[in-house]
């Protein structure tokens, strides 16, 4: 038997930190989609992971809170997923596990792509306020990934919990992400790959 580890931690890509440096606060959803997006693309020209990212950012403000990038493959975990290290890491530059927290501006969370199953169950956990997508799961679905279980009423399901959902925002711009990452010979990951 192995020892278990008492710590877990990730590395981000190098490039990652100097990306979001970049970013000059927007109050355009698409501007702040388009940053996103281009985030997705990088992981890819950089082979530093999956065609996917993900940001917390102020909603009213468009300060950038976090950038995350999916790290599934290159670092060896499936939970990875570029919206949980942006979550995880807005929640610890906050120091809070609660981004809704009355005291804090209201956050929202930006994702290339619309969320997995597990992704989906992690948002209303986080505290944010606000989803914004841009490809569908079709569009990820097309190019082989698996999205799992998600209700097919997802967008209701946040808004009862009081979560505002926007989808399709730079839809098209992020589903050449994914092919870029299809023709590039991407690995496209699942649980009991064959």
């Amino acid at each position: 038997m192995t020892k278990q580890p008492n710590i877990i931690e990730f590395t981000l890509p190098e490039w990652l930190a100097e990306y979001a440096g970049s970013y000059r606060a927007s109050v355009v959803l698409e501007e702040r989609m388009r940053f996103v997006i281009e985030a997705a693309r990088r992981n890819i020209e950089e082979k530093t992971g999956g065609p996917f990212a993900a940001a917390v950012f102020e909603h009213e403000t468009g300060k950038l809170v976090s950038l995350g990038v999916n790290l599934v493959v290159s670092r060896n975990s499936s939970i990875l997923h570029a919206e949980m290290v942006a979550i995880m890491l807005a929640q610890q530059q906050l120091d809070t596990y609660d981004l809704g927290d009355p005291g804090m501006p209201a956050h929202e969370l930006l994702s290339s792509a619309e969320p997995c199953a597990m992704c989906f169950g992690a948002l209303p956990w986080s505290g944010v306020q606000y989803v914004a997508t841009g490809a569908q799961s079709e569009d990820a679905k097309s190019i082989g990934f698996d999205e799992g279980a998600k209700p097919e009423n997802w967008i209701a399901e946040l808004e009862s919990r009081g979560i505002q959902v926007s989808t399709d925002v730079e839809r098209e711009r992020a589903r050449k992400v994914l092919l870029l990452y299809q023709q590039s010979g991407g690995r496209i990951y699942n649980s009991k790959e064959s």
